[in-house]
């Protein structure tokens, strides 16, 4: 999930969040405020009970946001890359680069966010114990009374052993560490992911029929995020598997056409996509130093009318952005970085020079024939041209 809004750095971690953060940020209030609070707590001024169901609104996601950062924060320390921090409609995410190196990385990176949950709902009861024992007021005591309770609830929810909730990751690290084989792990908690979410989607059903339209429809959500995510990752774990023996100089279109970063969308167009078979280009600057990568997607944002005075180095991926890799690097090892900005393309660097380029067209042709080999452990290379794939 893409983050709309950044919010800053925490621990040197980028967080933002996503523009549905602000519809749940306003049910969970408006619930509270027009609802909860008023009935369990009555006699207060509308206007408090807003301020009371706001402030909950904002601890809370504030002790979500503590949740993910945990999981962020040990990933790094224990040596995974880590990108940001999105919140978004369904809780949270820590986006973190690539699989861990162990099982046990992997325990401690997903055990974490539930247990700073469990603390945080310890913490919020303990003030509620006081603000109670105190005497204040009961709408006071009900506040911290309620996060401790939703983050309680938030614990046992990420622990079910369903990927991609955390306890589906714990399953994966305990089956991993049993086992010692990390992919078949990985399938049996997607499997797990899709039998949860198939259930919730269940009682969201169950619960619309029985007239509970809002409770229905966010358990039918929830279950088919949980149903979608499981299904993407247990695809990538039947790609890893193909890909498996595979280094990236088997799959790369070799001799990638370089062409200058001052050229324009015209000169581009004409010089070099309608000579060439490639759908990208690496850039140069003036010295031959490789400054950045163009796809022709990227050439489409172009207006007709803007294309001769557009230079292609000023709509590129730049060049700190796009993937590289050497050819003898394990394929699967490119493809947890692989980025959105390079339209999924990755250059391939012999040292300082570029040897080839992979493209989402050199991975489909590889998958393809890892399909109509399915005894194999992995596709044996395809025989390489000068032009063979598009890029």
């Amino acid at each position: 999930m893409n983050e709309s809004i950044r919010i800053g750095r925490i621990a040197g971690i980028p967080v933002g969040f996503n523009w549905s953060v602000l519809v749940i940020f306003w049910l969970i209030a408006w619930g509270l405020a027009a609802g909860r609070f008023p009935t369990e707590y009555p006699g207060h001024a509308a206007a408090t009970y807003w301020i009371a169901g706001g402030a909950t609104a904002v601890v809370f996601f504030a002790s979500l946001l503590a949740h993910e950062l945990g999981h962020a924060v040990v990933a790094r320390r224990l040596g995974m890359k880590v990108e940001g921090i999105t919140l978004w409609m369904f809780g949270g995410m820590a986006r973190l680069v690539g699989d861990a190196a162990t099982a046990r990385v992997e325990l401690r990176v997903a055990a974490i966010g539930p247990a700073i949950s469990v603390g945080a709902a310890g913490l919020f009861a303990v003030v509620a114990f006081v603000f109670d024992a105190v005497g204040a007021p009961e709408l006071l005591v009900g506040v911290p009374a309620w996060l401790a309770r939703i983050n309680l609830v938030l614990a046992a929810f990420n622990l079910v052993p369903a990927y991609p909730l955390d306890g589906g990751r714990v399953l994966r690290a305990l089956l991993w560490g049993r086992h010692g084989d990390r992919l078949r792990a990985t399938a049996t908690a997607a499997r797990a992911g899709r039998a949860f979410g198939y259930l919730l989607i269940g009682l969201g059903l169950v619960e619309f029929a029985a007239g509970s339209t809002v409770g229905g429809l966010w358990f039918v959500f929830i279950g088919w995020f949980l149903l979608s995510a499981a299904r993407t990752e247990e695809t990538g774990v039947q790609m890893r598997d193909a890909l498996g023996g595979l280094v990236v100089r088997d799959v790369m279109s070799p001799d990638p056409v370089v062409a200058p970063a001052s050229a324009t969308v015209d000169e581009l167009l004409e010089a070099y996509a309608l000579r060439h078979r490639f759908s990208a280009f690496p850039l140069a600057d003036a010295g031959g130093r490789l400054v950045g990568l163009i796809t022709l997607a990227r050439l489409k944002t172009v207006p007709p009318d803007q294309r001769r005075r557009t230079t292609v180095g000023a709509l590129a991926c730049p060049i700190t952005e796009v993937p590289t890799a050497a050819p003898d690097d394990p394929l699967v090892d490119l493809l947890d970085r692989m980025t959105p900005c390079a339209d999924g393309r990755a250059l391939v660097l012999d040292g300082d020079r570029l040897v080839g380029i992979v493209s989402p067209t050199d991975l489909a042709r590889i998958l393809e024939l890892a399909a109509l080999r399915p005894t194999a452990a992995a596709p044996a290379p395809p025989p390489r041209s000068p032009v063979s794939g598009a890029c």
